[in-house]
């Protein structure tokens, strides 16, 4: 995925009511307030003064005009934009890249299901098998080379889990990806001691069939890239 414009450099002041950030900008020391899509708790990444990189839009209707993209953290490149991860993990599954989900004819983003559900990402072969596919935004690391899922407490994460359980129930397949939007880890695991009830989720889907898979990303100012699968520590 290569952003469609060059990016904005600056430095963070503050992240507050969870989608906000102000930022002041490297090239004219202006303070202006940027979009930060993501619902988590985006915990360790938010130190006053850390090197950050926005997107700018020139719609006329958008409120606010920048978005906070990627970040700069102890030498480690994070994106922190959650509406990326999908076309991040498409592109990777359009190139075979997780072997055990390749060989599909098709692929349909944001298709209805369960209770008033979305799944992020639909396979589908000419037989009519699918695979149903989740997709999780990882940032958080408060240990080398792992990253943990979830950063804050997600009832919605523990209910897409039972979802894809209950497509295992009626005949298909159901996967999670945890994107590991963060160019210093290769391993996710679960952040049990945030969301214990997201980690009994997790058991009992694994318990159930639900298929877990990581990928790793390169990350840079022009691109984004899901480069190689990680690893799931269970």
């Amino acid at each position: 995925m290569i952003f469609e414009s060059t990016l904005v450099t600056g430095r963070l002041v503050k992240r507050y009511k969870r989608f906000l950030a102000d930022v002041i900008l490297d090239e004219t020391g202006e303070v202006v307030t940027a979009h930060c899509a993501n619902s988590g708790s985006m915990m360790g990444l938010c130190e006053e003064g850390i090197r950050v990189w926005l997107s700018r839009s020139d719609n006329p209707k958008r409120k606010l005009k920048y978005s906070w993209e990627l970040l700069e953290i102890d030498g480690a490149m994070v994106g922190i934009n959650t509406s990326r991860p999908n076309r991040l993990v498409e592109e990777a599954l359009e190139t075979n890249l997780i072997t055990q989900l390749s060989g599909y004819k098709s692929l349909r983003r944001e298709v209805k299901y369960g209770k008033n559900s979305r799944i992020d990402i639909l396979l589908e072969d000419l037989a009519g098998q699918s695979v149903y596919v989740e997709v999780k935004n990882v940032t958080l690391a408060r240990s080398s080379a792992v990253s943990e899922f979830p950063d804050s407490i997600t009832a919605r994460g523990a209910k897409h889990l039972a979802e894809l359980c209950d497509m295992i129930d009626q005949g298909h397949r159901s996967a999670m990806v945890y994107l590991i939007q963060r160019d210093d880890c290769d391993i996710v695991t679960i952040a049990r001691d945030i969301d214990p009830k997201y980690g009994q989720a997790f058991d009992l889907a694994r318990e159930k069939g639900v298929e877990f898979y990581a990928l790793q990303c390169s990350i840079t100012p022009q691109s984004i890239k899901a480069e190689k699968v990680g690893a799931v520590r269970f």
